[in-house]
């Protein structure tokens, strides 16, 4: 019998959780945090649409539920993180003989311009459907942003770093803030990182201009009582 209530937590891929799983189960230390690992990004996979967004993100609460013996009643809230990637900017693509999408603060550059574009359009639209979606089966949802990765928003560095790199940054990470969740609290609310306003702001906010590249989230929210 499940005595605690749970929280769970999608994040994009194992460096996130790696970088704050500690610091959400110290915060959240009277219910259980449980993870789902998506491994990759559901907002820009062409097999998510506006109709099915809500029942992949179900799917994923219904995979820890099952794993862990839960009832659906056992979850007080779902956290979902994930990357803007710049897509809600507009013409700022610039075609460039790359591999991967570069990232940087005021412009994207990639071989193929119309693919940036197309993805941008359809991970904005997802995003958008989102964070307009307050529950899913009946458990408060929201969905938090970082800027224009998780990487950028934490480390302060808008690279394309390999998967070896990000598990040596959040290891570092999560060792630096193990046991004081209230300075990453102060520091994830700082000015330079947190967007002032409700979450609805925020996320207005992240569709103007080309904030949605620059050094922005909204996850102090998460940490927010009342």
């Amino acid at each position: 019998m499940n005595e605690k209530k749970v929280v769970a937590v999608i994040v994009e891929g194992p460096s996130d959780e790696n970088a704050i799983g500690s610091i959400l189960k110290e915060f959240f230390s009277s219910e259980e945090v449980q993870f789902a690992v998506v491994h990759g990004d559901i907002t820009s996979d062409y097999a998510t649409t506006i109709e099915n967004v809500v029942s992949k993100v179900g799917a994923l609460i219904e995979n820890i539920k099952s794993r862990y013996g839960y009832k659906w009643g056992d979850f007080v809230k779902i956290i979902h993180i994930t990357d803007t990637d710049g897509a809600f900017t507009k013409n700022c693509i610039k075609q460039a003989e790359v591999e991967k999408i570069q990232y940087y603060e005021g412009h994207m550059e990639y071989s193929n311009v119309d693919e940036v574009e197309k993805r941008n359009e359809h991970k904005s639209e997802i995003m958008f459907k989102l964070y307009t979606t307050g529950k899913v089966h009946n458990i408060q949802y929201r969905l938090y942003f970082n800027s224009c990765n998780l990487e950028h928003v934490l480390y302060g560095e808008l690279k394309d770093f390999s998967d070896d790199e990000k598990e040596v940054l959040s290891d570092e990470f999560a060792e630096k803030y193990e046991g004081k969740v209230y300075e990453f609290i102060d520091f994830i609310s700082d000015k330079s990182v947190a967007v002032d306003g409700t979450y609805r702001e925020t996320w207005k906010y992240i569709e103007e201009n080309k904030n949605s590249l620059q050094r922005h989230s909204n996850m102090h929210l998460i940490f927010e009582t009342v």
